[in-house]
């Protein structure tokens, strides 16, 4: 699948939120895209969130054979999700209206907004609000779940930290400046299948919105290809570590602004950034927490795909559509296993 094409799948990874509740008679009616145990995922399940980007996909380059792709990525995703929700259930772990309240309430303040303007930014995106509220409760699910089952089991040893530490920081330059930057690249050519013409359109279309005052982290969301789930975030960066290229450009740009295009081999950027301080060596007791909590985090996720494929191999499953020929071939099922949760705790 093409980076392209990715942007738009990734995200959706993180907002499934759709429930079989109250599905009963539209199960008459409607495909079976996947068994899931006692559970379906429907094809309009599918469909629902595969419409949503296919039209952006296909001005980004996707092909017909990316979109069959996205559409078994899909799949597997709510398959994933279906094994949560099971999980869930087996667990006692649901979500609570009165967490889903408070979590809301919480997001409307990070955000600046009442809880009337936020489900009024909600339903203005296209999304019902109590679907939303089923997307938060989901993901307040997912997190005790994750908690529950999936982080007592990582541990970061002092050795990871140190080795982390030597790859990180060992050729930290002598002094200079540092500057907080966020990028947006457009790559063309190559596995972009996009020319130098709609790349460089494409981010001088953005630059148009940032200078009309969108948030350079909003746009990247939706058009990088560097951390676009970041907002195009790359950090703190020494000066004299960067390539030449954006040296240049960085040596000009003030805090708060955005560099113009920039045309490059391998894609078109664009440059902002947000802060300049002096570089300071860093010590390893001084970024040790930091370092600590970012391999947590990632093996942590390491340790999530090894729960999923757990779940997937105790669990019947089987892809009924047309979906199937393009998904992931799964662990053969599992008749009459184990469910309880004791089956899951070996490695």
């Amino acid at each position: 699948m093409t980076p392209a094409v990715r942007r738009w799948v990734v995200p959706l990874a993180l907002t499934f939120a759709v429930s079989t509740a109250g599905r009963a008679d539209e199960q008459l009616v409607d495909g079976i895209a996947a068994q899931v145990g006692p559970d379906v995922v429907l094809v309009s399940e599918v469909n629902e969130l595969a419409t949503s980007v296919e039209t952006r996909a296909r001005a980004a380059g996707a092909t017909d054979d990316d979109l069959t792709k996205m559409r078994a990525e899909i799949l597997d995703r709510l398959i994933e999700r279906r094994l949560l929700e099971q999980m869930v259930k087996r667990a006692e772990l649901q979500a609570t209206d009165a967490e889903v309240d408070s979590t809301i309430k919480i997001i409307a303040k990070e955000n600046g907004l009442t809880q009337d303007q936020l489900r009024q930014s909600v339903e203005a995106g296209g999304l019902s609000y109590d679907a939303y509220r089923e997307k938060i409760r989901s993901e307040i699910q997912r997190t005790k779940v994750l908690n529950v089952m999936v982080r007592s089991r990582v541990k970061v040893e002092e050795h990871e930290v140190r080795k982390a530490y030597d790859e990180r920081y060992a050729k930290q330059p002598d002094g200079g400046e540092e500057v907080h930057l966020r990028h947006i690249l457009v790559t063309f050519g190559g596995d972009s299948r996009r020319d130098e013409a709609t790349a460089c359109g494409e981010v001088r279309d953005a630059l148009s919105h940032i200078r009309a005052g969108e948030p350079f982290e909003q746009v990247a969301q939706h058009l990088s290809e560097m951390n676009p789930e970041h907002g195009g975030d790359v950090g703190w960066v020494a000066v004299a570590s960067l390539a030449g290229w954006m040296q240049g450009v960085v040596h000009k740009l003030e805090p708060g602004q955005t560099s113009d295009l920039i045309r490059m081999p391998f894609g078109c950027n664009l440059l902002q950034v947000v802060e300049r301080r002096e570089f300071k060596k860093k010590s390893y007791e001084e970024v040790k927490p930091e370092l600590t909590a970012a391999l947590f985090e990632q093996k942590t996720e390491q340790e999530y795909v090894k729960f999923i494929d757990r779940l997937r191999s105790q669990t019947y499953i089987e892809k009924k559509s047309t979906l199937a020929s393009a998904a992931k071939t799964e662990p053969p099922a599992a008749s009459g296993h184990d469910f309880s949760e004791g089956s899951l705790d070996a490695p």
